[in-house]
């Protein structure tokens, strides 16, 4: 979808660049992880829009035919049975542009992996 090879300064730069319906639901993709992760902060990572909370949280990006989301794989491991229906990888799922996004299963995943983020940083004892 995007032409330019420019790496987006911030994740609103990131969406100006795609076509107003996609840049839809990418708002309401980042207003669902902010949500679910107020305390993350926001940043361009891998090119993508990430979300961070000690280490990254998750990552999200719109591809010519879908959205990609990035929980990575303990987070699509997890979800898998309601992950099944999507494409995706050990880290990644697929969610088609043409179809309904799953925002509430979003959420869930977000949640989880702050969960698991706020657990890990604990343990290593250093907690934000």
């Amino acid at each position: 979808m995007k032409t330019e090879q420019t790496i987006p300064k911030n994740i609103d730069d990131y969406i100006a660049g795609f076509p107003p319906d996609v840049q839809v639901i990418l708002e309401k993709t980042r207003a669902t992880i902010r949500k679910a992760a107020p305390g993350a902060e926001e940043a361009i990572k891998y090119r993508l829009p990430t979300f961070v909370l000690n280490g990254n949280l998750v990552h999200f990006g719109a591809f010519k035919k879908h959205i990609g989301f990035y929980p990575a794989p303990r987070g699509i491991e997890t979800f898998k049975d309601e992950l099944s229906v999507y494409e995706g990888a050990k880290g990644s799922v697929r969610f088609p542009l043409d179809k309904p996004i799953p925002f509430d299963l979003i959420s869930k995943i977000v949640k989880f992996r702050v969960k698991r983020n706020l657990e890990r940083a604990e343990a290593k004892g250093r907690k934000r």
